[in-house]
């Protein structure tokens, strides 16, 4: 039987599952954006530099973890993410429904690694970091696997920094001017500066 503090740890509020819906759908509609964007930056870009845009898809999952701070806020925000780009009309079909799904678990194993107790920056960036590798090893694996080993490198690297920068630390100042504006008054972060 699980202790009374592990199952609030745990255990979803309504308010969890409406911001990370929020957050999802929100995502959704950047991802579908962001999309046009790639469409027309990529095909000019050397290979491994078009993994500079990847870090804008994996904001939903760090950014529903810093906030909703439970087990599971980051691969649902993420998931949902890549299903509502989907309906939007992303141009890269349903494996982007797997793309979500590992994003969101990526940015999950970083903040499980912290046993879900640290949120701060650090945490952000770690969680951007993670999520930042799982979605090269899916790219490489599915889509560049005949790449030259420096090419997945600098592909690999230049996620992560992305990753680090728009995930992680865009993500945590878009979480930390939420909660100045009152607009997380019902989570801790929205309750104390962290």
């Amino acid at each position: 039987m699980p202790s009374t503090m592990t199952a609030q740890l745990t255990r979803w509020r309504t308010v969890d599952i409406v911001v990370a819906a929020v957050l999802g759908v929100t995502f959704g509609v950047v991802f579908w954006a962001w999309n046009l964007l790639g469409a027309v930056l990529v095909p000019v870009l050397f290979p491994p530099v078009a993994g500079i845009i990847n870090g804008v898809f994996l904001m939903p999952g760090v950014i529903a973890g810093l906030v909703i701070r439970k087990p599971g806020a980051a691969i649902f925000a993420s998931t949902l993410a890549a299903t509502v780009s989907i309906l939007l009309g992303s141009p890269y079909g349903g494996i982007i429904i797997v793309y979500g799904l590992v994003q969101g678990i990526g940015a999950e194993v970083g903040f499980a690694l912290l046993r879900y107790r640290r949120f701060g920056l650090g945490a952000a960036v770690f969680a951007a970091v993670t999520a930042g590798m799982s979605t090269t090893i899916l790219d490489l694996t599915y889509y560049y696997s005949t790449w030259p080993l420096t090419w997945m490198s600098s592909y690999l690297g230049l996620t992560v920094l992305s990753s680090l920068l728009f995930a992680g630390l865009g993500g945590w100042l878009l979480v930390q001017a939420l909660a100045a504006s009152g607009a997380l008054s019902s989570f801790p972060v929205g309750q104390r500066r962290v």
